[in-house]
């Protein structure tokens, strides 16, 4: 299974990239965001709409460290 980190996913572009990705790749989506969780989980329905698979992921991109324990184990 291939996966795509969609990093501010939750909005704007990010969600636009998202749905692109749903709608045309068979691709797992990490849906990242910072701090709007709520949008973050209507992109989630959105995808899971578009009979693909997506989980959400909290963290800031700006902050490296922040980054590599949000991503660790994946």
């Amino acid at each position: 299974m291939k996966w795509a980190i969609i990093t501010g996913g939750s909005r704007g572009i990010g969600r636009a990239i998202c749905r692109k990705l749903a709608a045309e790749t068979p691709y797992h989506l990490l849906i990242n965001y910072q701090s709007n969780r709520e949008a973050a989980e209507e992109t989630l329905q959105e995808i899971e709409t578009l009979g693909r698979t997506a989980e959400i992921i909290r963290f800031n991109v700006a902050d490296r460290e922040d980054t590599l324990q949000a991503l660790q184990g994946w």
